[in-house]
């Protein structure tokens, strides 16, 4: 399907990875040697990681705004938003070893579905304030995504995919999982648990 192709390909530009090379970093080996924003963010300093964040969050949501353009209904965004996540996920460009697609993903699903993603983001906000870890707050509004799309207007296509991209969140911060719960996981601005 052509929503999905494009949406993967758009989906695969590494932005950040990209934007760390320009200074001479390569996020796979260095920080958490993940290719997404926050790893920009720590390596190369708060202006390339927005700037990472905004790139990875609009290769997310312009698939999607083309798709609804060109199929009306909900079907053809779900798939173009869902396929731009796996394509940052599973970057071909990097050895299929992409980001954790948050800010692909927050892209993709406030045009999708605005109302559950939006209070998500609050969650998201209120996590990270509190405990400054990104993976905490990453993990608890795609935990918060999920009843947000049950209790919030939305189609049923709009909730299957808020599912399926918040298990997908949750799987790719594993590892982030596992160093919560040791403390060893690294603090928004320096420090561990």
């Amino acid at each position: 399907m052509v929503c999905a192709l494009c949406g993967f390909l758009a989906g695969s530009i590494p932005f950040s990875w990209l934007m760390g090379r320009a200074r001479g970093v390569d996020l796979r080996s260095t920080g958490s040697g993940n290719a997404g924003a926050t790893n920009l963010f720590r390596t190369c300093g708060w202006k390339a990681g927005t700037a990472g964040f905004a790139l990875d969050s609009l290769k997310g949501a312009l698939p999607v705004l083309a798709a609804g353009a060109v199929y009306p209904g909900p079907f053809g965004r779900a798939v173009a938003g869902l396929a731009a996540v796996l394509g940052h996920v599973f970057t071909p460009w990097l050895g299929w070893r992409g980001g954790k697609g948050v800010a692909t993903g927050l892209g993709a699903m406030i045009v999708i579905a605005p109302l559950p993603v939006l209070s998500s983001l609050v969650v998201f906000v209120a996590v990270l304030a509190a405990w400054r870890f990104v993976s905490l707050a990453s993990i608890s509004a795609a935990l918060a995504l999920v009843p947000a799309c049950l209790l919030l207007p939305c189609g049923h296509v709009e909730r299957a995919v808020c599912v399926v991209v918040a298990a997908l969140l949750i799987a790719r911060h594993a590892s982030n999982i596992g160093r919560l719960s040791k403390g060893t996981e690294r603090r928004l601005g320096g420090g561990t648990a």
